[in-house]
């Protein structure tokens, strides 16, 4: 079964045909909402909500752990990441897409594995050469390809702890870490799907600018991102739509 995990932007799934919804309690506690089921394209998913379906939980108390576990509970083998993005790159202007493949992780303070003491396991140090799972990442760029979209096949998520933007000196310096693109919710939640199995990749949304660049050399606009998050979401929902078509069994 296919999961979207919806970010800033997508706290609803607009299209989706909802059956119910249901908590999901988890041993690492509560996810950032009730999972909800239902169709969308004529296919079953589960749709989740990042920070929360009023958006209330900033990335850095995002409880990835409960999240990436309710959605395993449920039998989910493949999840899309929805997310947003400032743009490092020259070519990911505010509004155009990416599907990244790679990841650099400048977060901290995070739970960020379930390979602790007293889970009743070994300690497995897991691969992740490549974050990002080949398949989902086929299956997000034919979609996209569908939907007529431009976007840039690659890239490199720069993940960064939040909830406050970065400054002009932390961009260049991510510029020269060979980041594409900047966003606060990337990692843990691709690892912690690479421990459980699921078959994970992210449709990044450039909103804007990183700070120092393009139209935020001096400032990020809020009003701007706003503007920005609005027409992009639409043109994520289709692509969302014609990935719910494909088979996942």
């Amino acid at each position: 079964m296919l999961a979207i995990i919806g970010g800033s932007g997508l706290t609803q799934l607009p299209g989706l045909h909802i059956e119910r919804r249901e908590v999901v309690r988890t041993p690492y506690g509560m996810p950032s909402g009730a999972l909800t089921y239902g169709h969308l394209d004529g296919q079953a998913i589960v749709f989740l909500a990042r920070h929360g379906y009023g958006h209330t939980v900033p990335p850095h108390l995002v409880n990835y752990r409960a999240n990436l576990w309710a959605l395993h509970a449920q039998k989910v083998t493949h999840v899309v990441s929805v997310a947003t993005v400032g743009g490092i790159h020259p070519d990911l202007c505010p509004g155009r897409l990416a599907v990244p493949d790679q990841i650099v992780d400048y977060t901290h303070s995070r739970e960020t594995t379930f390979a602790e003491y007293g889970n009743g396991g070994q300690v497995t140090h897991l691969d992740f050469t490549w974050p990002y799972c080949a398949e989902m990442r086929e299956r997000c760029m034919a979609a996209l390809a569908d939907c007529c979209e431009d976007f840039l096949p690659g890239g490199v998520y720069g993940c960064v702890q939040g909830p406050r933007l970065e400054t002009k000196a932390e961009i260049e310096r991510m510029a020269r870490d060979g980041c594409d693109m900047v966003g606060m919710t990337g990692m843990p939640e691709a690892y912690l799907a690479r421990e459980l199995g699921i078959c994970y990749a992210a449709i990044a949304a450039s909103v804007n600018w990183a700070a120092g660049r393009g139209d935020s050399a001096t400032a990020i606009s809020g009003d701007a991102i706003e503007q920005n998050m609005a027409q992009v979401m639409a043109r994520v929902r289709q692509a969302l739509t014609r990935l719910a078509g494909m088979n996942y069994r």
